[in-house]
């Protein structure tokens, strides 16, 4: 059976994907570019365990960007 990237990464969890950034980063044949954004993304992964140490599902982009700045207006959580 083949997966595609959306179904791997809903079965993977946080901590698998971090460790396997964290493989990727120390691939030798990268591009400067390409390691600068895994290292970016790496520190990111961090951050967001560290403030959500219960949590087993891999955070979106924006899960991500939001929980670093909360107070972006794409953020904020308005009551209705």
């Amino acid at each position: 059976m083949v997966y595609t990237a959306h179904q791997m990464l809903s079965k993977m969890k946080i901590h698998e994907l971090l460790q396997n950034v964290i493989d990727e980063i120390n691939n030798d044949i990268l591009t400067k570019q390409r390691k600068r954004y895994l290292k970016e993304y790496k520190e990111d992964l961090e951050r967001y365990i560290s403030h959500h140490p219960e949590t087993t599902h891999i955070p979106s982009s924006l899960e991500l960007y939001c929980d670093l700045h909360p107070e972006a207006p794409e953020c904020l959580k308005y009551e209705i």
